[in-house]
């Protein structure tokens, strides 16, 4: 940060000029393409939707006659206008535009492409949390040529994309590394849960060694920062104020989106569901958190096996009871627990591995470029200027 003060007070020392986006850059609305010539077989050129620009290219293409104008290719300023705001760098080769994407084209010489992704993503950020709550989330190519954009001097422009370029990367290492250990993750998984034509294991049904139940309670009852967790179809729990069970227990949804997919182990008091299953572990030779970490990965595969291939909307008590798990030593049990154990919190857990890792980069980049990406306006008091920058940084 003081080598970027120091080349304010150097270069620019009665603040930083803005002008208008449109007038260092050329704002194009993308073209409403005819969705009866999306494809998704390679023929014709991809199309940029909205959603390519999250995730990116999903790998529709069109087929018909287009304008040259709408062409993008790598290294094009893309800029999402409805829902989440976003701008993206385009990195999958030669597309075309499609309605509600804009491209940034034909920059001044005044303005680095590279600054200005940073400073439009900035003031994307802003106005996204602006619309928190209301019912219409979109921006106009209007909208983004009236927003005013600080031009400060090349040189201060390139130390600012450095530091930025620097952060972006960082996340960028610790998400292929996430991804990695996922991979890893999934490796020791299938491993370790594989006893095919192992003598040394019993197998039993669920109904054999465990207790399998539903809750009472209705989502209208949850609370807003309850004293127990309140588990209830969803990938997250809820919270409320009385609990109904006080024990180790499996917990998955009965119903909906969630059936085969969403499992939580609970330790300790907390409520539960009607529509969601509790599995308890009786005392014995089956350890409760193994049999989490083998129902998790492999109860999707018994309902497709059970199912005969039609879709499982909802879940009834016999489907639990009757479900095969295979029991192993107990030291082995012990043995994948610990592994699994490990696995899980580096790439699940949001306090502390690596996704939590990647939550505190974000927040310290976003608040890095925020102090960096504001600036006080030419013409505008040094005690206003600073109030603003420190505004921003809060």
């Amino acid at each position: 940060m003081n080598r970027i003060d120091q080349l304010l007070a150097e270069l620019c020392p009665e603040g930083v000029e803005y002008r208008k986006l449109g007038d260092v850059c050329k704002v194009l609305n993308g073209f409403a393409f005819e969705a009866a010539l999306f494809n998704t077989q390679a023929d014709g050129l991809p199309i940029v939707r909205i959603r390519d620009l999250n995730s990116g290219f999903s790998g529709t293409y069109f087929s018909g006659l287009y304008d040259d104008r709408y062409l993008v290719q790598n290294g094009d300023l893309l800029i999402g206008m409805d829902g989440e705001f976003n701008a993206v760098t385009w990195k999958h080769g030669k597309a075309l535009l499609n309605q509600r994407v804009c491209r940034l084209q034909e920059f001044s010489d005044v303005m680095l492409k590279r600054f200005m992704f940073y400073k439009v993503q900035d003031e994307l950020d802003r106005i996204q949390s602006g619309t928190q709550g209301s019912t219409v989330k979109h921006l106009s190519s209007r909208e983004l040529e009236q927003a005013p954009i600080p031009i400060p001097p090349l040189e201060i422009q390139r130390e600012i994309v450095k530091i930025l370029d620097a952060f972006t990367e960082l996340e960028a290492e610790l998400e292929a590394e996430l991804e990695a250990r996922k991979t890893q993750y999934a490796y020791y998984r299938d491993t370790l849960l594989n006893f095919d034509g192992r003598d040394d294991v019993r197998w039993a049904t669920l109904g054999e060694v465990a207790i399998v139940g539903t809750g009472s309670r209705n989502t209208n009852e949850a609370v807003l920062n309850g004293a127990y967790p309140f588990f209830v179809r969803s990938q997250e729990p809820l919270a409320i104020n009385e609990f109904e069970f006080d024990e180790d227990a499996i917990i998955t949804a009965g119903d909906g989106v969630g059936v085969g997919k969403v499992f939580h182990f609970v330790t300790g008091k907390y409520a539960l569901h009607q529509r969601a299953y509790r599995i308890v572990i009786a005392a014995g030779s089956l350890l409760p958190k193994y049999a989490f970490h083998f129902i998790r990965n492999d109860f999707g595969r018994y309902l497709e096996m059970t199912s005969v291939h039609a879709s499982v909307t909802s879940l009834r008590k016999p489907m639990f009871e009757k479900y095969p798990i295979p029991i192993p030593p107990l030291a082995e049990q012990e043995r994948i627990v610990e592994i699994l154990d490990k696995f899980d919190a580096l790439v699940n857990d949001l306090s502390s591995g690596l996704p939590a890792e990647i939550a505190a980069r974000r927040k310290q980049y976003e608040h890095y470029r925020d102090r960096l990406l504001t600036f006080r306006e030419r013409g505008v008091g040094i005690t206003q200027g600073i109030a603003l920058r420190t505004q921003r940084i809060e």
